[in-house]
């Protein structure tokens, strides 16, 4: 007889009426019965035919993993408080209502980033991998050779625990990441706005 599930598999059950997720641990421990790790860390053995698939998990964003872990350990640790208290919190304010400064609100995508909230309370969730940019900067030099104006490049350089900023330049000949900060957008936009204009992904500039 094949099994329906192996070790390490996602598994979601009813147990004295509440619902968990959990992870296969060991199979079969006897006919049809299945050791079940939960989430919370208790273990379980559970019949095969109570077991069904968990949902895939969702991926949010760092802050808005870190304000559900936050409030499940504080005061508002049900799903309705976190939600209805998300106004506390700016960034996840705006992730929840698809707020932007130029456009407003944009409706059908506050609905799907809700629900994203919602499945990540209830069902866990991936946090997803942050864009990451470089700031680069054009300016002219003076070449010798072709008697002409060129191109070079400087990068903004930024200080995570001093806060200082500077550009540094690099060249053609001995380019160096040494010379580059990976910024988020976030970040960027919180030094100088302007320098969002100049924002490149950092994939997009290490394949040149």
């Amino acid at each position: 007889m094949t099994q329906k599930f192996n070790v390490g598999d996602s598994v979601q059950f009813v147990y004295n009426n509440e619902h968990f997720v959990g992870t296969i641990k060991e199979c079969p421990i006897r006919k049809d019965w299945y050791k079940v790790l939960r989430d919370d860390g208790g273990t379980l053995s559970i019949l095969e035919h109570s077991l069904a698939p968990a949902p895939a998990l969702v991926k949010v964003p760092q802050f808005v993993a870190d304000y559900i872990e936050d409030a499940k350990k504080g005061v508002y640790n049900t799903l309705a408080a976190a939600f209805n208290c998300h106004t506390k919190n700016w960034d996840v304010s705006s992730w929840l209502q698809n707020f932007d400064d130029l456009d407003g609100l944009d409706y059908d995508k506050a609905y799907k980033n809700q629900e994203l909230f919602a499945r990540a309370w209830l069902d866990g969730y991936t946090v997803e991998k942050e864009q990451l940019y470089y700031v680069k900067m054009p300016f002219l030099t003076w070449n010798e050779d072709s008697v002409d104006l060129e191109t070079n490049w400087a990068y903004l350089q930024h200080g995570a625990r001093s806060g200082e900023t500077r550009m540094a330049a690099t060249n053609k000949e001995f380019p160096s990441n040494d010379f580059k900060s990976r910024l988020s957008e976030k970040t960027i936009k919180a030094i100088d706005e302007r320098y969002w204009a100049f924002a490149v992904p950092v994939e997009e500039e290490n394949k040149k």
